[in-house]
């Protein structure tokens, strides 16, 4: 099975190329031009066993919205591109992840319908040179083009770079679970017959 996807997006805001691999072995080479961003989505390779690779060419002398934005957005079609017609895959995940201070949870269901709920305060404008708000717009960005319900809260914490580190790892380990294959699935995991 070769579940990858090459992703190409140029915008007047933003260029980014990417590639997506979901049984890989977690390599990465990550060129955002922001570079706490660099290395959450590193760490998201890394826990969840994806290959990724991504270069950005974004904006940010107006400021990082349209690139964090735009990368959810890339992001989500190659994790919609590589999973095809889910056949045989888990479809949900899930996934409590600590680190030091920050507890976070994170819950994906790979259904087709976008939906998305953010619970989570961070107690800085920035990390690095990373607007925390943009945490939650990438993340949304993922839910809606992917397709996914994602839920995401934190249970605890109060370092934001620990914070943010938990929620891309927990989204990894949630992500890598759904997408797994179930060999007692045959089809699709859905009443429906699709999904």
């Amino acid at each position: 099975m070769n579940r990858t996807a090459k992703i190409e997006r140029k915008t007047t805001e933003t260029t980014i190329s990417m590639e997506l691999g979901l049984d890989g072995s977690g390599n990465s080479q990550i060129n955002t031009g922001i570079g706490f961003m660099d290395h959450m989505l590193e760490g998201f390779a890394r826990h969840g066993f994806f290959d990724l690779s991504c270069t950005v060419e974004g904006d940010l002398q107006v400021d990082g919205h349209h690139t964090a934005e735009d990368i959810g957005i890339v992001l989500g079609q190659a994790i919609k591109e590589t999973v095809g017609k889910k056949e045989g895959i888990k479809r949900y995940g899930f996934f409590i992840l600590p680190m030091d201070d920050a507890l976070a949870l994170c819950a994906v269901d790979l259904c087709g319908r976008p939906y998305f709920e953010f619970d989570c305060d961070f107690h800085t404008e920035r990390v690095g040179s990373l607007d925390t708000a943009l945490i939650r717009e990438f993340f949304y960005a993922i839910s809606y083009s992917a397709g996914m319900n994602l839920h995401i809260k934190m249970l605890s914490g109060h370092n934001d770079h620990h914070m943010i580190e938990a929620i891309f790892k927990s989204f990894a380990k949630a992500l890598d679970h759904a997408v797994a294959i179930d060999a007692r699935t045959s089809g699709v995991l859905s009443t429906k017959g699709q999904l």
